[in-house]
């Protein structure tokens, strides 16, 4: 039994399309909306898994610990593959792990790397999605893309990428198990990039929606950082991710947060490090109670409204 859990993002999606090409197989999909990273508790009331062959990649082994431990347990083999914030990898025979937590890297690369760049148009989509933009070009130059072929591959990513933000599915254009689907035929995808229905509608989607997002002003700005504010409503939840890190190209020495109204007195919080240092965002999200994620970019899923005053006051100190 093969079992492949991945982020809904442009880099799940991505690696995974990528270990496929290496090794054709069926596999039951577990995925979800790009904030839904605990997925591993999908399989912890199963008693099926020993023998299970387990790809997890893009998700934080931090927040899934306890179901990686049960999983392990169970007697499953576990490929897990990711570059946030990981705790203490457990030393089991059945946990073969690929870990980096370099600023400048996504999951994507990671399999890149460990498929020996059989497949780097993926690994370059996905490093584009993250907004590893130099990274991606660097990577993409040596392997040979034209300058034409690397904006193909970087509205991919961004596309890929946009598609995976969401309070739930209802917000996705598209479910990433579906999309993953769609992108399986393809061995190179700037051929998916040509081909695909699912690009026009996702690109369709994409202006619409960021037409309204960058009409709206920073609710506070300061030399070290800028603060916006999103209404409740589906066009905000599904640009948090594309246009934080629009934000952050544009002043690469500023940090920026992105609040999106939950419409329950709380916000889900987006937060980009200065691409020029590509630090403090995991560790001032950290220290709020649902926040997570990785040097540069990081969220908090739940800030509650009274608390608003004490995230701003800590994002301008973060980064002063």
């Amino acid at each position: 039994m093969n079992i492949d859990i991945f982020n809904g993002d442009a880099d799940g999606i991505c690696a995974l399309q990528q270990l496929h090409l290496a090794q054709p197989r069926e596999a039951e999909l577990i995925t979800g909306v790009k904030r839904d990273i605990n997925l591993l508790s999908h399989l912890q009331k199963r008693t099926d898994l020993a023998g299970a062959k387990v790809t997890v990649l893009d998700v934080s082994m931090a927040v899934n610990g306890e179901a990686l431990a049960d999983l392990l347990g169970q007697g499953a083999d576990v490929f897990y593959a990711d570059h946030h914030k990981s705790g203490d990898i457990p030393d089991h025979p059945g946990l073969t792990a690929h870990i980096d937590l370099s600023p400048a890297t996504c999951t994507s690369l990671i399999i890149n790397e460990y498929l020996q760049g059989a497949y780097p148009g993926w690994g370059v989509a996905a490093a584009f999605g993250d907004n590893f933009h130099g990274t991606a070009r660097d990577v993409g130059q040596k392997c040979g893309f034209s300058a034409a072929d690397l904006e193909n591959l970087c509205e991919l990513g961004e596309l890929l990428n946009y598609n995976g933000y969401g309070r739930d599915m209802a917000d996705l254009h598209f479910h990433p198990a579906d999309l993953f689907q769609a992108v399986q035929p393809y061995e190179q995808p700037l051929d998916f990039y040509k081909d695909a229905e699912a690009l026009a509608i996702l690109r369709q989607g994409y202006e619409d929606d960021m037409a309204l997002a960058q009409a709206v002003s920073p609710i506070e700005e300061r030399v070290q950082g800028r603060i916006y504010l999103f209404p409740e409503a589906p066009w905000a939840r599904r640009t948090a991710g594309v246009f934080s890190n629009a934000m952050a190209r544009e002043e690469q020495d500023k940090a920026h947060a992105l609040l999106v109204d939950n419409g329950d007195d709380s916000y889900v919080v987006s937060v980009r490090a200065p691409l020029a240092t590509k630090q403090g965002a995991v560790d001032l999200c950290q220290s709020f109670a649902t926040g997570g994620g990785r040097a540069a970019a990081a969220g908090i899923n739940h800030l509650p409204a009274d608390e608003v005053d004490r995230f701003q006051e800590a994002f301008f100190a973060m980064f002063a």
